[in-house]
């Protein structure tokens, strides 16, 4: 009789029979967890790239040169290009009647095509009255509280400096401002050019008028 299907012991073959049954399961979960440990080494690591890997939220791509260069909308126009700013000098007229003080003023022109900013404030303005190579007189000579103002300048359309300068055509200086009288300039039908400038560009020609 074969001890296989009939144990043989001191013991009841009820004891044998538990004993191969546990010895059988062991066997079993030891194969399920070498064939669990291979399927682990074969299959690709998710996220390494292996067909039907899936790239986590937490990737992102390297910046390039062109997103470097991309204009911000949100920040808004930029500094304007001295290029794209033209600037005229303007009087209220030709001709000065004696005593007739000539009234000053300038525009800023954005010749650009995308609106930029720029300090049109009377701290970056300055008008200059001259003849031949004689400068008369200077705004920025006698200035009380230069202030900064940032404009937006579109494209196409002139701004005006403001409220126009009186200049009361005498010789001005730094030394000069608290003189009641100053030296008056020359008249009687003499030239004088007004030259501008605003933001650090100037006027490309200057305004030409005439004092009688």
């Amino acid at each position: 009789m074969s001890t296989i299907k009939h144990p043989v012991g001191p013991q009841s073959s009820t004891v044998y029979w538990r004993r191969r049954l546990v010895v059988g399961l062991g066997l079993l979960l030891v194969l399920a967890l070498l064939i669990l440990v291979v399927s682990f080494i074969v299959r690709p690591a998710a996220g390494n790239g292996g067909p039907g890997s899936t790239p986590t939220s937490s990737a992102t791509a390297p910046a390039t040169a062109a997103d470097a260069a991309a204009p911000d909308p949100a920040a808004g126009p930029a500094a304007c290009d001295p290029a794209s700013v033209q600037v005229e000098a303007i009087t209220d007229a030709v001709t000065y009647e004696p005593g007739a003080e000539p009234l000053l003023s300038l525009s800023v022109t954005n010749i650009g095509t995308e609106p930029c900013v720029l300090n049109a404030g009377t701290s970056t303005q300055v008008f200059t009255v001259s003849s031949g190579a004689d400068v008369y007189w200077t705004s920025t000579d006698c200035q009380q509280d230069p202030a900064d103002a940032d404009v937006t300048l579109t494209p196409g359309k002139p701004l005006s400096s403001g409220a126009p300068i009186a200049w009361d055509r005498t010789r001005s200086s730094p030394e000069t401002c608290g003189e009641a009288s100053r030296e008056a300039a020359p008249a009687g039908g003499a030239a004088y050019n007004l030259s501008v400038s605003i933001g650090g560009v100037e006027a490309a020609t200057p305004k030409q008028f005439l004092l009688s």
